[in-house]
C-alpha cells in the first residue's frame, strides 16, 4: 500500500518552476531518501506532502487521500527548529500532544515514556534553547512517537550535527522505523541517504533516478573511485588528473580530487606518473567504492555540496 503518492506534481514560485511533474510512490513502512542539491525542489516537495504548502497541478495523496485530510498521521520535522525555545522538553511535548487532542490523562503517561525513548530523561526540564543541536533535533523527532503518527518527514535533519550526534540521531530513526513508520528523508548528504532502503535523486525539479543504493551504483557503471590528495589544488593538477577519469569527470573537494575509473588498479599507477610529470606528489592516494554523491555527479555534472 502506498503511504505517499504524487502524480505529475508541479509547483512554481512566480516565473520559477520548482517541481516539474514529479511522480513518486513510497510504500507503507518504507525508509525513502530523496537526495539533491539546494534548489532542486526537494524541500518544496516535502512541505506539499506535509500539507504545509499548496501545489499548482498534479495530484498528491497520503494513504489515498489529500494530505490536509491526513495531517494527524504525519510528523513533519522541517529544516528549521519548530520546538519553542522557551519551553522545556516536557512542556514542548505536552503542548504538541494537546494539539493532537490526546486526553490529559494519556498525556501524563505518554510524555515521560517518549522522553525516555529519545534519551532526554535527564534533560526533561531543560529549556529547548539550552539543548545541543542533536538533542534539539531528537526533541522534535520525538513528536513522531505519539500514537497515530504513521509518516515521518525529515528535512535535512543532520545539518550541523557532529558525527556522534548524527549517529545517535539515526539510532533514534531506527527505533521509529521498527514501529513500521514510513520515513521520508530529505537530504543533500550521500552518507545519510545510504541508510535508506530506496533513494530518489532529484535535480531541477525532476526525479532523475531511483533505486536502492547498490542498484544505483551498479546501474551507472561506477566501479572504482580514486581519491587523490595533493599539497595544493590548482588547474594544472586538475587537468592532468581529468585525463585519467571516465568522461573527463573530476570532482575536487575537501578530501582532494575524485577520479572515476573502471580499472582502479591501473589508474592508481597512472596517477603517480601524471603527478610526477608536472612536479607534484600525492599526499594521499586510495581507491574506494563510489558514493551516492558520485552517482549524482555522474548523472548531472553537479556536486551536491558547495565547498566549505
Amino acid at each position: 500500500m502506498n503511504a505517499i503518492r504524487t502524480e505529475h506534481l508541479s509547483k512554481s514560485f512566480g516565473p520559477n518552476t520548482v517541481l516539474k511533474g514529479v511522480d513518486l510512490s513510497i510504500d507503507e513502512g518504507e525508509f525513502y531518501a530523496l537526495m539533491g542539491p539546494n534548489g532542486s525542489g526537494k524541500t518544496t516537495l516535502a512541505s506539499i506532502i506535509a500539507a504545509v504548502r499548496r501545489y499548482d497541478s498534479g495530484r498528491v495523496t497520503v494513504y489515498g487521500k489529500p494530505p490536509h485530510q491526513m495531517k494527524d498521521l504525519i510528523g513533519y520535522v522541517p529544516q528549521n527548529n519548530f520546538s519553542s525555545p522557551k519551553l522545556s522538553v516536557r512542556e514542548n511535548l505536552t503542548y504538541f500532544a494537546r494539539l493532537l487532542d490526546i486526553p490529559h490523562r494519556e498525556i501524563d503517561r505518554l510524555v515521560p515514556e517518549i522522553i525516555e525513548m529519545v534519551g532526554l530523561s535527564q534533560d526533561a526540564d531543560k529549556r529547548a534553547a539550552k539543548l545541543s543541536g542533536g538533542m534539539r533535533k531528537r526533541l522534535e523527532v520525538a513528536t513522531a512517537f505519539f500514537p497515530g503518527i504513521r509518516i515521518l518527514i525529515l528535512d535535512e535533519p543532520t545539518t550541523g550535527l557532529d558525527p556522534g550526534a548524527r549517529r545517535n540521531f539515526f539510532n533514534l530513526i531506527t527505533q521509529i522505523k521498527q514501529q513500521a513508520t514510513t520515513i521520508f528523508l530529505i537530504t543533500h548528504l550521500g552518507s545519510d541517504a545510504e541508510l535508506a532502503s530506496r533513494v530518489g535523486l532529484i535535480n531541477e525539479g525532476r526525479i532523475i533516478a531511483e533505486g536502492d543504493p547498490d542498484h544505483l551504483r551498479t546501474k551507472y557503471n561506477l566501479e572504482d573511485v580514486i581519491i587523490v590528495e595533493t599539497a595544493i589544488q590548482n588547474d594544472g593538477i586538475a587537468e592532468s588528473l581529468r585525463e585519467l577519469s571516465l568522461d573527463r569527470k573530476l570532482v575536487s573537494g575537501d578530501d582532494g580530487y575524485r577520479i572515476y575509473s573502471r580499472d582502479g588498479g591501473k589508474t592508481l599507477a597512472e596517477v603517480t606518473h601524471h603527478l610526477d610529470r608536472i612536479g607534484h606528489k600525492a599526499q594521499r592516494l586510495e581507491m574506494t567504492r563510489p558514493s551516492l554523491e558520485d552517482v549524482f555527479f555522474t548523472l548531472t555534472d553537479k556536486k551536491l555540496r558547495e565547498e566549505e
